[in-house]
């Protein structure tokens, strides 16, 4: 489980896809070459040398501005994330362990394994569909960083430390505290 949160020189976390939450060694890491400040500290958590103490922190800002990229990569999880996790096909929901991908344009008939051929589809639906061509009920499409992560915040989210919703202002009903 990471254990330091890392935002941005603007206060607001690098990422929410996947969340931008490192082990502590890499937070200490960073704190020693001054690329990022911590701003708050796990309390009852340090770290011993034979010659120092140090307290491992929880959150932490760096120095520079880190410029995000505006593309979002193209993964299994974020095609589930843009159809919020539910069948292109028969519309019900399904849950990351079940979710399939589906070629619109199957690929023995030259579809391609991009944004606009791909879609979440439960395994009935799949199995159904097979190589035939079969509209969906939204026409697949690349979506924008910033529709995904307004998306991801529709679901779950585990947390090392509860000060960490006051940088993520995550619904209090969606975060669950490892």
């Amino acid at each position: 489980m990471p254990n330091t949160l890392i935002l941005n020189a603007n206060g607001k976390p690098l990422s929410l896809n996947p969340l931008s939450a490192v082990h502590w060694h890499i937070s200490v890491k960073l704190m020693f070459l001054q690329k990022a400040k911590p701003l708050e500290y796990h309390t009852d958590w340090n770290i011993h040398s034979p010659s120092m103490t140090i307290q491992v922190p929880s959150i932490m800002i760096l120095n520079k501005y880190y410029r995000q990229e505006q593309e979002p990569k193209f993964t299994r999880g974020n095609i589930h994330l843009r159809d919020l996790f539910s069948c292109q096909y028969c519309g019900c929901e399904v849950d990351k362990s079940s979710a399939t991908l589906d070629h619109v344009i199957p690929r023995s008939k030259g579809g391609p394994s991009a944004w606009n051929n791909i879609v979440t589809a439960c395994s009935p639906c799949n199995v159904q569909k097979g190589s035939k061509k079969l509209r969906p009920a939204k026409e697949p499409y690349k979506p924008h960083y910033y529709e995904l992560e307004n998306k991801r915040r529709r679901f779950p989210i585990v947390i090392s430390d509860p000060n960490w919703n006051n940088y993520l202002n995550w619904p209090e009903k969606l975060i669950k505290i490892a």
